[in-house]
């Protein structure tokens, strides 16, 4: 068989196409694709992974992930969940056969992947071909306890106004709901 060419598109909040091509055999499994995109795209690859075959909408299918999820219930699927078993011929169900790849689940990076090829050689291991944009440092990513921040870092926020009429500082009071307090008083 030959080399199975994928674009794979990191989906990203910047304007701007950041994809890589990778050349893989199809008898490799979910665990050497993993490892060739992560070295691709400068990723450490320390935290959890998963692929999820996609179709053309981009809706995530059967799950693969980097380990073994199932707690022993062997019935829960009966195509293989685990990356490093996982061969990527036995997914391959249509020409421009699609899978996401979801890494870091705190993060959340996602990387669209769509097979865009076939090569008549096999390449002993993985290969990038093409590189298209500079991948972001794996540690950039948007994170909740990035967001935290004091009053005067956001306009028109000032921690010291004081003039909401309860003493309510969360917006609460800001609309009229209908009810008096003694409406709530039977509950």
């Amino acid at each position: 068989m030959p080399g199975l060419k994928f674009r794979v598109l990191l989906d990203s909040e910047k304007n701007e196409e950041i994809f890589r091509d990778i050349l893989i055999r199809d008898t490799d499994d979910f665990e050497s694709f993993y490892t060739a995109i992560k070295k691709s795209f400068g990723f450490n690859g320390q935290e959890m992974a998963s692929f999820y075959v996609s179709n053309d909408s981009w809706d995530k299918g059967h799950e693969i992930s980097l380990v073994d999820l199932s707690y022993g219930d062997e019935s829960v699927d009966s195509l293989p969940t685990v990356m490093n078993q996982a061969k990527i011929k036995d997914f391959l169900e249509e020409p421009d056969q699609k899978f996401i790849l979801v890494y870091d689940f705190m993060k959340m990076w996602i990387f669209l992947i769509e097979l865009i090829g076939f090569d008549r050689s096999e390449p002993e291991t993985p290969e990038m071909l093409l590189a298209m944009g500079i991948a972001p440092l794996e540690g950039s990513k948007f994170e909740m306890n990035d967001t935290l921040f004091s009053g005067d870092e956001v306009e028109g926020f000032d921690e010291d106004d004081d003039d909401d009429e309860d003493g309510d500082d969360f917006g609460f009071n800001d609309f009229e709901n209908g009810y008096s307090d003694d409406d709530y008083n039977n509950y």
